[in-house]
């Protein structure tokens, strides 16, 4: 950082500035650790002196305090895959029962969104489709952050409610599938060959929030790879020029996430094995009638508290996956 010409090209600087924070961050954290570790150790020793009732709950707080910032600081260790820290790109998708399951669509928008508050990550509304009558029909999230993608592969598959429909004037039980797609924002220097003549570029007017939000111009852009089929759509800046970069983005994250894949399907295939849980799978069920529970189907963990959920808790969800696949995979 130190070094001439630095800040000629603000980019690849701010990249480098962000790495370095995020080291530092690590650093510090691990420092701290082990600071709050010395000072319960003497803490330890006070409470076999004297007995006090007081300083052995204070104690028991602070080894919980510590055991929890450990488990924090220990699953972003882990989270070393090349695409982990990258920022992530998060579709939501509803499945056939329309505004039942668009409704759905929009309650996890809501989740997600309050996930990413939580974790202190950015959110930007990349491409929304409004239902018909309620909820959405389609969504595309921007979600920036340290490890933003590390964490959200956690959440890649279809999510099933199980509830009494506000929709159903005969208050009858319905299940609603979403699908949620998440991929790692790419850099501009990951190579994934697109040709110009593979790809149909349409633009249209915006159909966001409404209001003073919605364009006056055709300037949201749906970019299609005809090769793949694969379907791109941003409509969040008010340039057209901005929107085909970005979209573009997304496109190049699509067709690297689907190269991945197929390399995956085919080393499964050499090993003779069978992935328990693949693309398009259920992984995860909210039931709201008769009873509250959310069952991840993967881990087998269970979360009685489906308000806590709905409000973004999601991490126990996450670090349950997150831990079960790099132990499998070591």
């Amino acid at each position: 950082m130190t070094e001439p010409g630095f800040w000629d090209k603000p980019d690849e600087s701010k990249k480098i500035i962000d790495e370095s924070n995020t080291l530092k961050e690590s650093v510090n954290g691990f420092k701290e650790m082990a600071n709050m570790y010395d000072d319960l150790e003497v803490s330890y020793e006070l409470v076999k002196e004297e007995d006090d009732a007081d300083l052995q709950e204070e104690l028991e707080e602070g080894v919980k305090t510590l055991q929890d910032k450990i488990n924090v600081f220990e699953l972003q260790m882990l989270l070393s895959e090349p695409y982990d820290k990258n920022n992530a790109i998060l579709e939501l998708h509803p499945g056939a029962g329309g505004t039942e399951s668009q409704d759905w669509a929009e309650m996890l928008l809501r989740m997600y969104k309050r996930w990413a508050d939580q974790k202190g990550f950015g959110v930007e509304t990349l491409d929304f489709l409004p239902g018909d009558e309620a909820g959405v029909k389609s969504v595309t999230l921007h979600i920036k952050g340290h490890n933003a993608y590390g964490y959200l592969k956690a959440e890649k598959g279809v999510h099933r409610l199980v509830r009494i429909s506000p929709f159903d004037s005969s208050g009858r039980r319905h299940t609603s599938f979403v699908s949620c797609d998440v991929m790692p924002e790419m850099d501009d220097n990951v190579e994934v060959e697109i040709n110009s003549e593979d790809l149909k570029i349409d633009t249209y007017r915006s159909s966001g929030a409404g209001g003073q939000h919605v364009n006056t111009t055709d300037s949201a852009v749906r970019i299609t790879h005809l090769p793949t089929n694969t379907v791109v759509t941003c409509q969040n800046e008010r340039s057209q020029i901005k929107n085909r970069e970005q979209a573009m983005k997304m496109l190049r994250a699509k067709l690297y996430q689907m190269k991945i894949e197929e390399q995956q399907r085919e080393l499964n295939e050499i090993k003779g094995e069978q992935k328990e849980i693949g693309w398009g799978s259920q992984i995860r069920s909210y039931v709201f009638h008769p009873y509250n529970m959310v069952k991840d189907h993967r881990t087998n963990l269970e979360i009685g508290n489906t308000s806590a959920v709905m409000d973004g808790n999601i991490n126990p969800f996450i670090d349950e996956y997150l831990r079960a696949t790099m132990n499998n995979s070591s």
